[in-house]
């Protein structure tokens, strides 16, 4: 009995040390997704597309040789043989496309604080998109919560003077790309490498030709600069692995929540340290974004306990009838 308790105290440690290691993944990766608008103003003075395209360069390189590193090369062959999903995967990268290089412009263009509402409002936007294409029945928290968040884009639209458009752009294309990757069904990293082999050739063709009219700045502005674009690869793929640690190790729940770290952190990079404007009316727009967000939390958290409570009473052994008395014999 005594080595079954020690076995059994032994795998509640390690499963203890398991979801505190993907925690600490998982605050990680969106911790440095949060933190990334401090990244793309240093490697200025190269433009936004500049940027875009050494990022798909260096990170397809980057992935490349860590998976050659684990020898985790089966996927591409069973890809290669399917054209269904091998297309899916192509849009995929054209979406990502859209979605990095509208951020990148956005933070070097000092729209941080729009930038991450992009993010804010991309559960909505999610929700809206299972509605509309996946004819997904909602709950009446969710219908709340995306009645509210239509609300904040009216006023923000207003507090602007036009319709919150990089936002928007943000939010519709990562929803998108999301929806694109649940049916192509790859791994973080594999569908990173995938996602960015398909972007490879046109990233490379306009850095040469930026080369070639000695307009490059990654020749032209000294080492550390160049290190800094390289780097690129680098800051794209560290978190994806640090989430995909985190995802094999912790509840969705407890993803869905860590999720709102990244745009909390890009809100306050934008007011702290790039110190753009927020007047009135964009805050007022802004709480009724974090309303909505409270809302699909309390539902999804509600939601989550009576599953949980559902299975454990399911699980529970079910009491047995007693057996049925034989009726006496008459004499």
């Amino acid at each position: 009995m005594a080595e079954i308790s020690k076995g059994v105290e032994t795998s509640r440690g390690e499963s203890k040390g398991e979801q505190r290691a993907g925690l600490l993944n998982g605050i990680a990766a969106y911790g440095m997704w949060g933190l990334v608008p401090l990244f793309w103003p240093l490697l200025k003075p190269a433009g936004s597309v500049e940027i875009l395209a050494h990022r798909m360069v260096w990170s397809l390189l980057f992935v490349a040789a860590a998976l050659a590193f684990v020898r985790r090369w089966a996927w591409a062959g069973e890809l290669l043989r399917q054209p269904r999903r091998l297309a899916l995967v192509t849009v995929a990268a054209a979406v990502i496309t859209v979605n990095w290089g509208v951020y990148i412009w956005a933070v070097n263009a000092g729209h941080v604080v729009e930038a991450s509402l992009g993010y804010f409002i991309n559960p909505l936007v999610t929700i809206a998109m299972g509605v509309l294409l996946l004819k997904e029945r909602l709950r009446p928290a969710q219908w709340a919560a995306v009645g509210v968040g239509f609300a904040a884009v009216a006023v923000l639209t207003v507090g602007y003077g036009q319709p919150p458009w990089i936002s928007l752009v943000l939010a519709f294309s990562f929803a998108t790309y999301g929806l694109v990757k649940k049916k192509v069904n790859l791994g973080g990293v594999e569908s990173l490498a995938a996602e960015t082999a398909i972007q490879f050739l046109p990233a490379l063709g306009y850095l040469l030709w930026l080369a070639g009219h000695g307009e490059s700045s990654f020749l032209n502005d000294g080492t550390g600069h160049a290190a800094l674009l390289a780097s690129t690869g680098i800051v794209t793929a560290v978190p994806l692995v640090c989430f995909g640690a985190a995802a094999i190790r912790v509840p969705l729940s407890t993803l869905g929540l860590l999720q709102y770290l990244a745009p909390v952190f890009q809100f306050l990079c934008g007011i702290l340290y790039f110190h753009e404007a927020m007047p009135a009316e964009r805050w007022a727009g802004f709480a009724l974004v974090w309303l909505a967000l409270s809302l699909l939390t309390w539902d999804a958290l509600r939601t989550a306990r009576r599953a949980a409570r559902a299975l454990a009473a399911a699980s529970l052994p079910r009491p047995t009838a007693p057996p049925a008395e034989t009726p006496a014999t008459p004499v």
